[in-house]
């Protein structure tokens, strides 16, 4: 006799489970107080699958769902809504999945095309406008009023290129700069839009094969892509292999270039094999660029049997211009990744970043927050609390602020005992000590990706 097994995708199920409710609620509890000088809105981006997937389900196909709580006079208020894309829409009207996943072969027969852009990793705010971001296709326009999408940004039509989910804005000239990478030649196009969003130029980066770059990093001058060991191969796959697979035997490099370059002025350091899926800062100091970032060994892309194989530490590297050398650190031996800092300094030396510590399971589960302070060599952390489980903290700057340090930092926490979700503040000043306010979500914000802070 047999007895049928039936595995549960753990994506699917607990906190990672999709809801299917879209809701708006105009008085949150609060518990603490919400300072009055945190005003403005945090928007998290995630995946949250709208119907039964075909075939197995990876965390990174779920349609894009945007929660976001808007806090004024010390009150707060919660919307929910799908990115409308055209693939959600498509499927939508089919009422089921039309599209399989990461997991699955690209299907080359589907009338709508292989793909679909999910719109579900990140936001980004420029030129006024808020846009949900996923690195295989365009940018989505979204309304800040109830995070209703606007459609597709595609810059009057010239963007040539996917967009990265983690595109920087300078802070003092305004510029965006972004890429996108593909599965032919050229496999990586780096692009700078305006501080009125004009896209100015798009050129093409020469780079031996198709990988997967999650991230990039700027400074002041200059760019620097990551040219990491997770590669596509078609070829692989036809012959029974994965598509996407890091490939341990080939060194990591590292191109650094000025902003406004091209190919011919790239300059690329070799690494150990490594994987960075997220970039915490980068700045200069003398002949070096200096880039903090969660280094890998390697990388499943969470498709090992235990994940922790693919544990991030944070990691600086110092790129000489000058004499070509180039050096490697671990900061930490406390699993972390979701790193951000301060934005107005994006670019520039910080003194404070901040990372979302890594719990001990199977799944990628936070149970607290690093500060890190990188004058001093220290780190003060915050814990959620037991069972209770956040993402990605974003800084929220207070107005006025005289120290770097000075703001708050921001992130949903899931209490596995109560089974609730809520906004989180927390004192960035004071980060070991309770949150000053929490905002009580009324229904489950299952975990996600990135999230922004728009004051």
């Amino acid at each position: 006799m047999t007895i049928a097994s039936t595995v549960v995708n753990p994506y699917l199920e607990g906190n990672f489970a999709p809801i299917n409710t879209e809701i708006s609620t105009d008085t949150l509890e609060v518990i603490g107080e919400i300072p009055l000088d945190l005003s403005g809105m945090f928007v998290r981006n995630g995946p949250n699958p709208q119907w039964s997937p075909i075939g197995q389900y990876h965390w990174f196909d779920g349609d894009g769902m945007l929660h976001g709580v808007q806090i004024n006079d010390g009150k707060a208020t919660y919307h929910n809504r799908y990115v409308r894309t055209r693939g959600w829409n498509i499927e939508h009207e089919a009422g089921k999945a039309v599209w399989s996943g990461l997991l699955e072969p690209p299907q080359m027969d589907n009338p709508h095309g292989p793909g679909k852009n999910t719109a579900n990793t990140a936001l980004v705010w420029h030129n006024q406008q808020l846009l949900a971001l996923w690195e295989g296709g365009a940018p989505h326009h979204i309304s800040t009023t109830d995070l209703a999408t606007i459609g597709e940004h595609t810059y009057n039509d010239k963007l040539i290129s996917a967009f990265t989910a983690h595109p920087k804005v300078d802070p003092v000239t305004g510029e965006m700069m972004f890429f996108g990478y593909g599965f032919r030649p050229p496999y990586l196009q780096y692009g700078v839009v305006s501080a009125q969003g004009e896209l100015l130029r798009t050129v093409p980066i020469e780079i031996p094969t198709a990988v997967m770059m999650h991230d990039f990093a700027i400074t002041e001058n200059y760019t620097i892509f990551m040219d990491l060991p997770l590669t596509f191969s078609m070829e692989r796959m036809m012959q029974g292999e994965p598509m996407l697979m890091f490939e341990s035997d080939r060194p990591s490099r590292f191109g650094i270039m000025p902003r406004h370059g091209d190919n011919s002025n790239i300059r690329w350091f070799e690494c150990p094999p490594c994987y960075v899926f997220h970039t915490l800062n980068a700045y200069e100091a003398g002949d070096e660029v200096i880039l903090i970032a969660c280094r890998m060994n390697s990388t499943s892309v969470l498709m090992a049997e235990n994940p922790l194989e693919d544990t991030p530490f944070l990691h600086r590297w110092r790129f000489n211009l000058s004499t070509g050398a180039v050096t490697e650190e671990k900061l930490d031996d406390v699993p972390g990744e979701f790193p951000r800092v301060n934005e107005n300094l994006l670019g520039r030396k910080t003194q404070y970043g901040y990372v979302g510590k890594m719990a001990h399971s199977q799944n990628p589960l936070f149970d607290g927050l690093i500060k890190y302070d990188f004058e001093n060599g220290k780190s003060q952390t915050h814990e959620f609390g037991k069972n209770r489980y956040g993402g990605e903290a974003v800084f929220a700057p207070c107005p006025n602020a005289t120290a770097e340090d000075q703001g708050w930092l921001v992130t949903f926490v899931y209490d596995e005992n109560s089974q609730t979700s809520e906004l989180v503040v927390i004192n960035a000043q004071d980060i070991t000590s309770a949150p000053i306010a929490r905002v009580m979500i009324p229904q489950r914000v299952p975990y996600g990706f990135h999230g922004i802070w728009i004051s």
